[in-house]
């Protein structure tokens, strides 16, 4: 049986549309973990967008996923649409609540790595998702977009006089 193993980069929009460094290339993470260029080659899209790596907190979907020079650049979209948790995620990335991305994936090829964590060159990219505190800590969102802030705003104000009720 494989281990699931989860590393952490991103940004997103009221359509949900969200891009990010998911891993970027060069650096060892927290734990000393080094993944290397090409070690994505297999990764199938599209996979499940989650929250804090909860498997019963799928909030969107990962449509795409490119190696650049930089590192694992993702693309994918919040189902705000028809997801009420989605929408209280996507509130938490507005607010710079959180704004990181960690990836989830079995390891398929690694070695040792001289003064701790391992060189990993090949795995199966499982799942990415939103986090407040990525192990990698160049990894995190890029961008979110909106298509109506009016109506986000008029949302926000309709929240905060309903909790100032009493």
């Amino acid at each position: 049986m494989q281990r699931l193993e989860i590393k952490s980069a991103f940004a997103t929009d009221d359509a949900g549309a969200i891009t990010g460094l998911a891993w970027p290339f060069g650096s060892p993470d927290r734990y000393g973990d080094v993944i290397r260029k090409g070690a994505f080659a297999s990764a199938k899209m599209p996979i499940p967008l989650l929250f804090a790596h909860n498997p019963n907190d799928p909030v969107g979907v990962w449509d795409e996923a490119h190696e650049t020079d930089k590192g694992l650049e993702v693309k994918g979209r919040l189902l705000v649409a028809d997801l009420p948790r989605a929408r209280e995620v996507h509130a938490l990335v507005r607010a710079g609540a959180v704004s990181g991305l960690s990836i989830g994936f079995t390891l398929k090829n690694a070695a040792p790595r001289r003064g701790g964590g391992r060189e990993i060159s090949a795995l199966n990219l499982m799942e990415c998702s939103i986090v407040s505190i990525p192990a990698h800590p160049n990894a995190g969102i890029s961008s979110l977009k909106s298509n109506n802030d009016a109506q986000y705003l008029a949302e926000l104000l309709r929240n905060a006089a309903a909790s100032l009720r009493i």
